[in-house]
């Protein structure tokens, strides 16, 4: 008859084996215990990044209006640096140049009216009027709203929107729009010695005149999604179950393969306890080593 002392060995030993894991599935665990962990903190840092983006664009709101930039710092201007400032500018617009763009706002779908305004020294600046609503997107409509000879702007100062909107191209030689897009707007209309960016007009600014036949002004939308702290924990909460997974499956074998090692010993038949643990004529008695 086997040996049941050296049977049930040779059990845990095996058991110890197959619950070792492969150095590739340790390797790949490791691997992408580490991606989610850096995920995570890629994460935090974007959520610093917006918390300071978010503040620094509350200052430039709420500033008092400055006046924008002038032309030989047009190139400089950037989305990071000036995009939200509080400008001011003067000048007489060219209504008859006006692009409108299609737009979803607070109060329906309509159009923003885009419209050149010239200024003193020969450049010129789009600025978003504001919101007319469809029924009131041909200018015979609403010519009554549109402020003749020299105006003051106040509003802020916004970067091109190039190519069109989501999913939707510009289509110039059609004239619909879905983008503010600076560069093409100005070729189509002819347009020259344009400033690289545009002026969202505020609601009391000289945009339009009279309240109901001129352009909606100051409907700006400022918002910055700030998910990065969820996104941030789901990444750690994955790296931690990833961990735990590794653990589980594979940490039991580890205290199996350190119990086989106590290994086991035959006590000859006839020994002190053999009448007492006998399973056979002359089994001996199976103890564990201390």
């Amino acid at each position: 008859m086997s040996d049941s002392g050296t049977v049930t060995s040779n059990a845990d030993r095996t058991r110890g084996k197959a619950a070792r894991p492969r150095l590739w599935v340790t390797v790949l665990s490791l691997t992408a215990f580490a991606i989610l962990i850096a995920l995570g903190v890629w994460q935090i840092e974007r959520r610093a990044w917006k918390l300071a983006l978010i503040d620094r664009v509350e200052q430039r709101v709420h500033a008092p209006a400055q006046p924008i930039p002038a032309p030989a710092a047009w190139p400089a201007v950037t989305a990071a640096n000036d995009e939200y400032r509080h400008v001011n500018l003067a000048g007489r617009f060219l209504h008859d140049r006006e692009t409108l763009v299609q737009a979803v706002t607070e109060e329906g779908p309509g159009y923003w009216v885009l419209t050149p305004l010239q200024r003193h020294d020969g450049t010129q600046v789009l600025v978003n009027r504001g919101f007319v609503p469809t029924e009131r997107r041909d200018a015979s409509t609403r010519q009554g709203g549109n402020p003749e000879g020299e105006v003051e702007i106040t509003g802020l100062l916004r970067i091109t929107e190039p190519k069109g909107g989501f999913l939707r191209n510009n289509v110039p030689q059609h004239n619909r729009w879905y983008s503010r897009d600076i560069a093409a707007i100005a070729t189509a209309r002819g347009l020259h010695d344009v400033a690289p960016f545009f002026v969202d007009a505020d609601a009391g600014s000289q945009s339009a005149q009279g309240p109901v036949q001129g352009p909606i002004g100051g409907l700006t939308v400022i918002r910055f999604p700030n998910n990065h702290l969820i996104y941030a924990l789901t990444w750690f909460a994955l790296a931690f179950m990833l961990a735990g997974k590794f653990f589980v499956t594979f940490g039991g074998g580890l205290f199996r393969r350190k119990k086989a090692r106590k290994g086991f010993v035959h006590e000859p038949a006839g020994g002190p306890d053999a009448a007492a643990r006998r399973t056979g004529s002359d089994a001996g008695t199976i103890v564990e080593q201390a």
